[in-house]
């Protein structure tokens, strides 16, 4: 544990964890929008807590390092710039959808502290489509962009039926492409009422198809699927099966869970009896495993980013040796501290040396 996360967890987080989840995640993103604003702290916060570089290219982009924050931490766009000076060498904003909408009924993000794990049911909630498109284009405006790749995480509006969702992510699409370097087509949260039905390949299809035709030939961006751990294998290998008709750049294993561990903590207890996707340590295995068989499926041939109970360089090395290209955190942000970045960077660079390989694309599936 570095010197920064044992403070972290031994000071901060007590405090932290002592408010309302959502209470101090809207907080903290308000902290971090003020930092982000003004060069002179956001590079302060670099000298802190900046990664090495360890640079990966995918998609036809460079990424500076491997580990990527996930989507549901910058919903809104509001800290973009920060999150390259905490380390990251990517960031996934939104979820976003359409149309605005202040998601499900509070109180919506509970932890599960014993476990180190998480529990959301916050719904999309996000400022719609334009607005985003608007607080991309004013940090880009005042030349405070960062140079590590922006994805974008795109949801489906839930006033919106399912039979014209294509429609509500292609009206996202061509309101921000203009803005970000990869889409992320979210058909996996458990928030949204049937949304998880568009995991059917028949409706994904449809919703590629649109965007793919919208994507056009010239300057394409990059769109991948993010998919729910919850999925058999059977159903992954039909999500596959689009991979080549549709040009997806890759998967993203794996959203939340709506799967809950056994434990004999009650307070965990009583936050698993809660409504809502299941992220953190208790993902980790059940993530991999999914990483494990679309590489396996595909020969290694299909990018992906590994996603789910990644707190230190051991599960991320297991997710990259499993076959993931590169990785994003969320849960062990919160539970670790900002210093989890750079941490994880690190062991990925002591572990390439005793390996004895030169980049991390050189790990990449070696655990098959």
């Amino acid at each position: 544990m570095s010197l920064m996360t044992g403070f972290y967890r031994t000071f901060l987080r007590p405090i932290l964890f002592s408010q309302d989840s959502e209470a101090i995640h809207d907080r903290t993103m308000s902290g971090l929008g003020f930092c982000a604003r003004h060069r002179l702290l956001t590079d302060a916060v670099a000298s802190f807590f900046a990664a090495p570089a360890m640079p990966v290219d995918l998609f036809g982009l460079r990424f500076p390092n491997p580990v990527g924050l996930a989507a549901g931490m910058d919903k809104k766009a509001a800290a973009v710039p920060v999150w390259e000076a905490l380390g990251f060498g990517h960031v996934e904003l939104g979820g976003v959808t359409l149309h605005e909408q202040p998601g499900n009924p509070a109180p919506r993000m509970f932890r599960a502290i014993a476990d180190e794990a998480l529990v959301n049911r916050m719904g999309f909630n996000n400022p719609g489509a334009e607005a985003m498109a608007q607080k991309l284009a004013s940090w880009k405006s005042a030349g405070l962009w960062p140079k590590h790749p922006v994805g974008m995480n795109l949801g489906k509006s839930k006033i919106t039926p399912l039979e014209e969702a294509a429609s509500d992510y292609v009206g996202s699409f061509k309101r921000l492409r203009e803005f970000v370097d990869f889409f992320v087509v979210n058909v996996s949260s458990p928030n949204t009422p049937n949304l998880r039905q568009l995991q059917d390949k028949a409706a994904l299809n449809e919703i590629l198809a649109a965007l793919q035709e919208e994507n056009g030939t010239k300057n394409q961006k990059p769109i991948l699927v993010k998919i729910a751990p919850d999925l058999s294998f059977e159903a992954i290998d039909e999500i596959l099966e689009l991979v080549g008709p549709r040009n997806l750049a890759g998967i993203v294993a794996t959203n939340t869970t709506i799967a809950r561990p056994e434990t004999n903590d009650a307070r965990a207890q009583k936050t698993y009896a809660e409504t809502g996707g299941l992220s953190g340590k208790p993902l980790r295995q059940r993530s991999t495993e999914c990483i494990r068989h679309i590489y396996r499926q595909t020969s290694g041939r299909v990018p992906i980013i590994g996603v789910g109970g990644i707190f230190n360089a051991d599960d991320a090395w297991e997710k990259i040796s499993a076959g993931a290209s590169l990785v994003q955190i969320y849960t062990g942000l919160v539970y670790e501290g900002p210093g989890i970045t750079s941490a994880i960077v690190n062991g990925l660079r002591e572990r390439l040396d005793h390996a004895g390989l030169k980049t991390i694309g050189d790990a990449v599936g070696i655990s098959h």
